[in-house]
């Protein structure tokens, strides 16, 4: 494979795994042992850390490199970001250019979830992020996708913090529901307001969180 390529793929994979939290933001990013999981040399892994710093996906501290982990600063802009994207994608889902198909399948699977609640923190974030993702590719434009994929990401250490609350679940569970039909059914004004009221209840359980743990380890970083 020209180096060229090689370079890209590990980029890629690299990016994926942090994206997707297949490694752990509490994991360092050691080039040695990445190499041997990639099955490359150091030098291809060293140039994609150094890019995914550049990216904002990786940072490094005494301990070494290490997945993003948010700042209780970070959190308010993150979520802000957040909101933005997904408004954006919102006020472009029209109609004529939303793919209704993928929002059915996604309504589909939340109505089973009132059946079949998730029953771990981690799968009620990734199920909630799926949904985000789909709701915005579902507008046509992979740029906003990616964006809010990375936003997601570095969240997400914080996100999955404490347990879960049956009734908070439920209502989670409801209010997709209600922001996908609003979506189909082409009322994208109340569409909007819901998620953005969601978002924001999202954004104000985060930073409690992350305000305890905090506390519980004495230090502002978390």
């Amino acid at each position: 494979m020209p180096r060229r390529d090689l370079r890209e793929k590990v980029y890629s994979s690299l990016r994926r795994d942090l994206i997707s939290g297949a490694i752990s933001s509490t994991e360092r990013l050691g080039e040695e042992r990445l190499a041997e999981l990639y099955g490359v040399s150091r030098t291809p892994v060293r140039e994609a850390l150094a890019r995914l710093q550049a990216d904002g996906l990786v940072t490094r501290d005494d301990a070494g490199l290490h997945a993003y982990r948010p700042r209780l600063s970070d959190l308010p802009d993150l979520y802000e970001l957040r909101s933005t994207l997904e408004a954006r994608g919102i006020t472009r889902s029209t109609s004529q250019s939303v793919d209704r198909a993928s929002l059915s399948n996604l309504l589909d699977t939340w109505n089973g979830l009132r059946d079949d609640p998730p029953g771990t923190t981690d799968d009620l974030v990734s199920l909630d992020e799926n949904f985000h993702v789909t709701l915005l590719a579902a507008s046509g434009n992979p740029a906003l996708t990616e964006a809010l994929c990375t936003v997601n990401a570095k969240v997400r250490p914080v996100r999955i913090l404490g347990g879960l609350d049956a009734a908070a679940v439920v209502s989670a569970i409801d209010q997709h529901i209600d922001i996908v039909e609003r979506v189909l059914a082409g009322t994208l004004d109340s569409a909007l307001e819901l998620l953005l009221a969601h978002i924001d209840s999202s954004r104000d359980r985060v930073v409690a969180r992350a305000q305890q743990a905090a506390a519980l380890a004495g230090a502002v970083r978390i």
